[in-house]
């Protein structure tokens, strides 16, 4: 974490960036986003109530991502709601390719 209180999303996006530089992190992390929208949207067609696994398939994706691969702490602990709207604006940047797997390359 950093030293200084984030007091926005703005300051908060590239440290949450540097957080998740391991490019199977970022990798489970959206697959993790990607289930969890899916369950959302099965239970919103009606398919299932599967939306109560959602926090629990995204957390538990992104955390084997912090805690193995990155060896640091989720900015969830400290920054919960800019931590899961980083995740989905990191999730939509890797999709469009505006952020890579890979962010050494």
């Amino acid at each position: 974490m950093t030293d200084k209180e984030i007091t926005s999303f703005k300051e908060f996006y590239p440290f949450y960036l540097s957080e998740h530089m391991h490019p199977i992190c970022r990798l489970l992390h959206f697959l993790g986003t990607t289930g969890v929208i899916a369950l959302i949207l099965l239970s919103i067609l009606g398919i299932s109530n599967s939306w109560i696994y959602a926090p629990l398939f995204g957390y538990s994706l992104a955390w084997i991502g912090h805690f193995i691969f990155e060896k640091n702490s989720p900015a969830t602990f400290k920054y919960p709601m800019y931590s899961l709207i980083g995740d989905f604006l990191m999730f939509f940047h890797l999709l469009i390719r505006k952020e890579k797997f890979d962010s050494t390359k």
